[in-house]
């Protein structure tokens, strides 16, 4: 069984499902029923966009009043609206109180993680893990610290045999 879409703006499920295509790029806002009312988006006379709807649910009163504008391009919150997109990568930085919120609610968070596989993540963890152990085997060794590069030296040890393909049987 597959989670529910939950909402956008709050913790409920998502009963309201949006989406609009503007120059060929599709965007979905998923609402409650209580968020869709609040938010105007059942009466067709107040809704215009979902550019509209984002900006009206994640601006604050001092944010709207502020018309933060991006430096590089120039771009405002009026822009966005008007075209449901950024004019550059700078104004992902120049809108981050406007993004981060909304990413958050969308996502899983605000920072892209990308997919990789289990195996090949294990693999990479463990080599990560070996090249610093080295490194500190032999920063250790150069200064004569003895002790701490034999215990650098078993953890090596230790996590190569972790590491190590079972053989088959």
């Amino acid at each position: 069984m597959t989670n529910p879409l939950k909402c956008d703006f709050c913790p409920k499920p998502a009963t309201v499902h949006l989406t609009q295509i503007v120059n060929n790029k599709v965007h979905k806002v998923d609402l409650c029923e209580a968020c869709a009312q609040s938010k105007g988006v059942t009466d067709p006379t107040e809704f215009s966009s979902l550019a509209d709807l984002l900006l009206k649910a994640s601006l604050n009163p001092e944010q709207a009043a502020a018309g933060v504008r991006c430096a590089a391009c120039g771009f405002t919150q009026a822009d966005f609206k008007k075209h449901g997109r950024f004019g550059c990568p700078a104004c992902y930085e120049a809108f981050k109180a406007l993004l981060e919120p909304m990413l958050d609610g969308m996502h899983k968070g605000t920072t892209h993680a990308g997919k990789v596989p289990k195996a090949a993540l294990s693999r990479k963890t463990l080599s990560d893990r070996l090249t610093k152990l080295e490194v500190d085997l032999s920063q250790a060794i150069k200064a004569e610290q003895y002790e701490d590069a034999a215990r650098f030296r078993d953890e090596i040890n230790q996590a190569k045999q972790a590491g190590a393909p079972k053989p088959a049987e």
